[in-house]
């Protein structure tokens, strides 16, 4: 993927001046955007880099993928010089009159803390699992590797030593991120996580044993009994601790001289946030943070196969919402005491869901006569077998519909065998096919055999209801050959940018153009060196690689001039520019120039493309029937909806 033609791309089709503030995650850029409507939906939804977009809690995603999205987010920053989305996001929200969805909002607040997280817990995670591998006895024979190769037992000891620490000093992570989510100083969090977990304390995993042996022991604070209880594996009180010490932090760096904020704030902060911790808000939310956890693996097990089964139907929609980004809080706190809980409960959960939704987007990639579908079906496809399922979601799944629908199915029927086996997880880890090293041995059989079905229901139903629905679609990668036919009278035309040949956008040998996916237009190959206005208008920009202007014309029409195709790669060699962003020109002064030589010998293709990206504004944009042009000649004529008169054109 080209990540800097991608960013222009996006910014092109959903406005530069469109967007208030940007952020990304895993999977996705996250806007902040003024005015939903004038997005270039279909310029989006055809974009080879983009893998889908939805809208939720004020928030526009578009989907990338793992390893690129942070790519094209640096070159949307680099263009823009827009700050990230979270200390703008309620800002916008409120100067639009919006009040926040408060569970979406709790959301947030979660996936904020815990997505950073996540590489942690997910390494930790694996290498319990590797631990595991080489305990378990039964996987490779009688004994376990172990004991069958006792050399090997200072490496497993090892192993294990390095996946526990993650979860034993899980309150030092979360201080770290809560406090820094908060409005807090990150360091004086991960502090109070370090004092939450000191070795001096009573491990948080004996606490209880200690309070029932009578083992515990306590700071007589003037009579006063504090139990010096540790909270290893804990999340609640650690959220609640980070909340409070940002607001105290915050309130003291107001009232405190600032020749004695340095200094005293800090050390006030801690102080009291530590004792309020222990006497108070620590033994309070243990008892709500086991009590919630053990209502989940209660309504859990008693609902047996049913709940499960119907957890797996509505996972998926599910991801859809974000709430998934929630889960991360709860399952840390079940894996935080296996012996007690068994293990994680979404996690096999989420595994089947995320196999059943890429065995349906590999069904679709079989059925459909689109290159670009299928390109994007196999690639999503594999992704979320492997625990990557928003591309094959959002991307192929939810266009077409039947397929997500049927993916829930399959997650539903896998699911269904995940609840009457009893499958839980010891470790969070690659939720799909990878999903069985997370488990215990004694579940990967029945593990694979639910994961199966759950992709066989899948792939089957789509494949068979997609033989059906799609058996008549057309091949849209094939060229449409141009068409005289009556139109409207124009309310505006636009001029070649160059002289040349002047062609339909569909010959153009890229699917983002061909498609037509960022508005209508038409093509010229060009036979000599200058770029000149198009039309009277403001140029909106000027790309620092000076291969491609956008201008917003005086008429309304908002015009992409591209030069060459994938001269962006060239960052500016061969192209020379005369103006900037912000400045007003006239039709037919010169933009700039390129050396259509030097790009051709360079093995690029100089063709230039002429784009109105505003185009469903118009009632149509049609390419006049003209084949060899100079520049100014009108190449594009515009027809704003309900007028009357007809000329003779050619529909690009």
């Amino acid at each position: 993927m080209d990540h800097k033609q991608a960013a222009q791309d996006i910014l092109v089709q959903v406005g530069r001046d469109n967007i208030i503030a940007a952020a990304h995650c895993a999977t996705r850029l996250r806007l902040v955007v003024k005015d939903d409507s004038k997005i270039d939906q279909k310029g989006l939804d055809n974009n080879p880099a983009v893998k889908g977009t939805f809208r939720v809690n004020g928030q526009f995603q578009i989907i990338i993928g793992p390893g690129d999205v942070d790519k094209v987010y640096d070159q949307l920053i680099a263009m823009t010089g827009l700050k990230e989305v979270t200390p703008d996001d309620l800002k916008a929200v409120a100067e639009n009159g919006k009040k926040p969805n408060p569970l979406m909002a709790l959301v947030k607040v979660l996936s904020d803390i815990f997505v950073p997280l996540i590489p942690a817990l997910v390494a930790g995670g694996l290498l319990m699992a590797l631990n595991n591998v080489l305990t378990s006895k039964g996987l490779f024979g009688a004994q376990s590797l172990v004991g069958m190769y006792p050399g090997i037992k200072g490496i497993a000891e090892m192993i294990n030593t390095f996946a526990s620490a993650p979860f034993t000093f899980l309150p030092i992570l979360l201080g770290f991120s809560a406090t820094r989510r908060f409005g807090g100083n990150a360091y004086l969090g991960a502090t109070m996580g370090m004092i939450m977990v000191m070795p001096a304390l009573v491990n948080g995993y004996n606490v209880s044993a200690a309070l029932a042996d009578g083992s515990m022991t306590y700071w007589n604070i003037f009579g006063w009994y504090i139990a010096q209880a540790g909270y290893q594996g804990q999340v609640l009180p650690v959220l609640a601790v980070a909340f409070i010490l940002a607001k105290v932090e915050s309130w003291l760096h107001k009232k405190m001289p600032a020749t004695l904020d340095f200094i005293f704030t800090p050390m006030i902060s801690i102080i009291f946030v530590a004792f309020i911790t222990f006497a108070f808000v620590g033994p309070v939310l243990r008892i709500v943070g086991n009590g919630l956890t053990d209502g989940i693996v209660f309504l859990y097990d008693r609902s047996g196969f049913i709940g499960s089964t119907i957890f797996g139907l509505v996972y998926s929609p599910i991801v859809i919402t974000g709430l998934h980004q929630s889960f991360p809080a709860i399952e840390t706190q079940l894996l935080a005491d296996v012996a007690k809980t068994g293990g994680d409960l979404f996690f096999p959960i989420a595994s089947m869901a995320n196999a059943a939704q890429g065995a349906a987007c590999l069904a679709i990639f079989f059925l459909s006569r689109s290159k670009k579908e299928k390109g994007l079906a196999s690639s999503a496809g594999v992704s979320a077998l492997l625990g990557i399922t928003e591309p094959a979601i959002f991307g192929v799944n939810l266009k077409r519909r039947f397929p997500f629908f049927i993916g829930m199915i399959g997650s539903a029927v896998g699911c269904f065998f995940v609840g009457l086996f009893g499958i839980r997880s010891s470790a969070l880890g690659a939720a799909g096919l990878l999903g069985f090293i997370s488990l215990p041995v004694k579940f990967y059989l029945q593990f694979f055999m639910a994961l199966i079905v759950s992709m066989i229901v899948a792939f089957i139903g789509t494949y068979v209801y997609g033989k059906r629905v799609m058996a008549n679609e057309p091949d849209d990668d094939q060229v449409v050959e141009p068409t005289v036919t009556e139109v409207t009278v124009a309310d505006g035309t636009v001029a070649a940018p160059v002289s040349g040949q002047a062609v339909s956008l569909k010959t153009v040998a890229d699917q983002v153009f061909s498609s037509e996916m960022m508005g209508k237009g038409v093509a010229v190959i060009p036979s000599d060196n200058g770029v000149y206005a198009p039309v009277a208008g403001t140029i909106t920009v000027a790309y620092p690689t000076k291969h491609a202007y956008g201008l917003k014309a005086d008429n309304g029409a908002e015009v992409l001039i591209h030069l060459g195709l994938d001269t962006v790669k060239l960052d500016g060699q061969h192209f020379e520019t005369k103006v900037t962003a912000g400045q007003h020109v006239a039709q037919g002064d010169q933009l700039g120039s390129f050396d259509v030589a030097a790009i051709q010998t360079a093995g690029y293709d100089p063709t230039v493309m002429v784009v109105v990206t505003n185009t469903t504004e118009y009632a149509s944009v049609d390419r006049i029937d003209v084949q060899t042009v100079q520049a100014g000649d009108d190449v594009v004529a515009l027809t704003k909806p309900d007028q009357a008169a007809s000329v003779a054109m050619t529909e690009a």
